[in-house]
């Protein structure tokens, strides 16, 4: 059965500060409520919150303005982080938010797990796009780049790109096929060029005079 909730702080896809929402007991015995994040929609709690509207609102006005110059600085970080993985880029295990978290922390970004959003862990090589939550209005993105080495993590902070073996083998192919079939065109035009130019030097034949009658 839905528990009725107000909300103390604005909550993404669920609502603003002082709404009243149902949400699902495991949500909010799991998240909201010992997050701080809501109250229990009783009379007693909602006029509490109403007195303190204004405080909570105080509050929640400096913090946005403590992550928004937070967030300003974190502008193009990106965090290393070095895996093992096979020849189709694929990882042996997978990178979490609590990697990533860490990782940020070790380069001197203080970020929780819970604030990094990741629908589903990283099972592949490469430079992943990353939201971070620093408040309930207040997002920065960060890179997380997924490597085998130091050097391959540079590569991709770069704008590098890795190909997966089968598919460079693949693109080499199709490569060669092209430098083959351009040969041979330049070939084909170069052959038929020579040819116009030896049929314009050419000498004409003469004419033969008219027999006479």
């Amino acid at each position: 059965m839905p528990m009725n909730l107000i909300l103390l702080e604005r909550v993404p896809k669920l609502g603003q500060m002082g709404d009243v929402v149902k949400v699902k007991p495991g949500f909010a015995r799991n998240y909201l409520l010992p997050q701080k994040k809501a109250l229990r929609a009783t009379k007693d709690n909602i006029t509490y919150f109403e007195s303190q509207r204004k405080v909570l609102e105080a509050q929640n006005l400096e913090r946005r303005s403590e992550a928004e110059a937070a967030a300003g600085k974190m502008k193009d970080v990106k965090v290393t982080l070095i895996r093992q993985a096979s020849e189709s880029l694929q990882l042996y295990g997978s990178v979490t938010s609590r990697d990533i978290a860490d990782a940020a922390n070790v380069a001197g970004v203080k970020i929780a797990r819970s604030q990094v959003e990741l629908d589903k862990p990283i099972k592949t090589l490469g430079a992943h796009k990353i939201q971070v939550h620093l408040h309930p209005e207040v997002a920065v993105e960060i890179t997380a780049l997924v490597a085998r080495s130091a050097d391959e993590a540079e590569f991709l902070g770069k704008g590098g790109k890795l190909v997966a073996e089968n598919e460079r083998a693949a693109m080499e192919a199709a490569e060669a096929a092209q430098r083959m079939a351009d040969q041979a065109a330049a070939l084909f035009e170069a052959k038929a060029a020579a040819e116009s130019e030896s049929a314009d030097t050419a000498t004409p034949t003469e004419q033969e005079p008219a027999a006479e009658k």
